[in-house]
């Protein structure tokens, strides 16, 4: 019996040491299959590769940047409640720079690095993709889209981003940041550490307060129909008015644009557009905010004595 236990314990430990000893693997010949999917047969893959098409917008490359990304167990160690994460939770780059990332897999398990949200005309699915099974290492290349804003950066594989596995991209300035990015910004659910029992009276308030919203939204169905017949007549004024506005402006500086929209499909080139336009208000609220802080100091300015 004694024997039987020893030999089946030195068996688990010689089984254990072989996969802790897994080599780590370069991922540097994988075979091309062509619309920028690279992949060998152990574990290797990238997908979405962009080494010379510049994206529209773009009149050349802005800069040659790269970067070194690793993932694993370890890196989750300062963030209580998960398991995985990356070594970086946000990137930034400028516009149009050409950077290639060499993503670093730490574990024994299989991670991947993605990026989503790009132009799909240049980016099949919108993603860049890095990918590797066991610890190795695997790099890949693509050019940043014009413009400002913040991408999603996970891994894919079940559960890794919502146990850690996540970060932002920024290009340009950014857009506003994503949620539940470790250490960075607020979970959406935050996990709870306080070891009290889940609150009935908690659970009585949400249903409530969802009785509440229901009850609103019927009473604001129910307004007279005259009421919604005057509101839609003015919308459609209203509509009507900034469409001959919009048309003499895209007559206007369509051929400026013509450029800017180069390769773009027509939903991106209306995402553009619209964020624009959305710049152009906080902009714009932001000088009458500080114009209203004038005059209210000048007000406030006491007269001399006569």
């Amino acid at each position: 019996m004694v024997k039987t236990v020893s030999i089946a314990a030195l068996i688990c430990a010689l089984s254990t040491f072989g996969v802790s000893a897994k080599e780590f693997q370069e991922h540097n010949n994988m075979m091309n299959h062509g619309d920028g999917h690279l992949m060998d047969m152990d574990g290797g893959m990238v997908m979405g590769q962009n080494t010379d098409t510049l994206p529209g917008g773009c009149d050349k490359i802005a800069a040659t940047k790269e970067i070194t990304v690793h993932a694993g167990h370890k890196y989750s160690e300062k963030f209580p409640g998960t398991m995985w994460a990356f070594d970086q939770q946000e990137y930034q780059f400028e516009p149009c720079t050409k950077l290639t990332v060499h993503f670093v897999n730490d574990d024994e398990i299989r991670h991947q690095w993605m990026m989503h949200g790009l132009p799909k005309y240049l980016y099949p699915k919108g993603m860049f993709h890095l990918e590797v099974s066991g610890p190795g290492s695997v790099s890949g290349t693509l050019i940043l889209p014009p413009g400002d804003k913040t991408y999603l950066v996970h891994c894919d594989i079940a559960q890794h981003m919502e146990k850690g596995m996540k970060a932002q991209f920024k290009v340009g300035k950014g857009g506003e940041d994503l949620p539940s990015i470790p250490g960075l910004t607020a979970s959406v659910f935050p996990d709870d550490y306080s070891g009290k029992p889940f609150s009935a009276e908690a659970f009585e308030a949400q249903e409530a307060a969802a009785r509440a919203a229901n009850a609103a939204l019927e009473a604001a169905a129910s307004q007279p129909k005259a009421q919604s017949d005057t509101a839609a007549a003015a919308d459609d004024s209203f509509l009507s008015g900034v469409g001959v506005v919009g048309l003499a402006i895209g007559i206007l500086l369509g051929p400026l644009f013509a450029k800017r929209f180069k390769g773009m499909s027509v939903g991106e080139v209306i995402a553009t557009v619209f964020e624009w336009i959305s710049q152009a208000i906080g902009f714009a609220v932001d000088i009458i905010s500080k114009l209203l802080k004038k005059l209210t100091s000048k007000k406030a300015i006491p007269l001399p004595d006569k």
